[in-house]
């Protein structure tokens, strides 16, 4: 019988109590929201469509399907550092990762090599009797419900307003997923080249509030 705890338990890791500090973190949005490109629910909605289907979202997708199904997560956290498309990228999910291991070695109680977020996710999920697209649905869903609490704050967007963006992307999250669960290396790809460019762009950016 499946572990009837092991969907709390992931619900645990990707919640905003678990201490990965996901909140300081906005993926290049506020840079986006800075120059005019985010300024309203269906434009917000269509650049947080794009970074999940086309961005890093499918990229720690395919990296967390691989690390699930047992292919060797040093290589996978290798290729994922390898393929940030900026610093700040890179910064985000070394640190998140990083702060997602510490929290788990806390809670096994066992030292944890320190890995980017969706391989230190994938090495944490092999333990649970869960399927693989569920497993990403639900990390992709973590990721885009981070997003949409920095949008709330910097577009502003109203509560309501925000939610109907991340209830609008269901469908695509559990689309994405479906594929990421089986999908190879090979199919490794990031193309939302407007949102890596915002977050160099951030980098730069004068008053920022958050640290992407």
């Amino acid at each position: 019988m499946p572990d009837p705890t092991a969907p709390l338990s992931l619900m645990q890791w990707l919640s905003p109590a678990f201490p990965t500090g996901a909140f300081a973190y906005s993926h290049g949005l506020e840079q986006a929201v800075a120059v005019g490109e985010v300024r309203d629910a269906e434009s917000f909605a269509a650049w947080l469509g794009d970074v999940l289907e086309l961005g890093a979202g499918w990229g720690d997708a395919v990296l967390l399907g691989c690390g699930l199904r047992g292919e060797d997560l040093a290589k996978l956290d290798a290729l994922g550092r390898a393929m940030a498309g900026s610093a700040e990228r890179l910064r985000e999910t070394v640190e998140q990762g990083a702060a997602f291991t510490l929290a788990q070695a806390g809670l096994r109680g066992q030292e944890l090599p320190a890995r980017i977020l969706p391989v230190a996710v994938a090495e944490a999920g092999r333990d649970l009797e869960m399927p693989a697209a569920q497993i990403i649905a639900l990390f992709q869903h973590s990721f885009a419900s981070n997003l949409v609490s920095a949008a709330v704050r910097l577009v502003p967007l109203g509560q309501i307003a925000g939610q109907r963006v991340l209830a609008g992307l269901h469908d695509k999250i559990a689309e994405i997923s479906a594929r990421a669960a089986s999908a190879e290396l090979t199919d490794l790809s990031l193309s939302a080249f407007r949102a890596e460019i915002g977050a160099m762009k951030h980098e730069t950016l004068d008053v920022r509030l958050f640290k992407t």
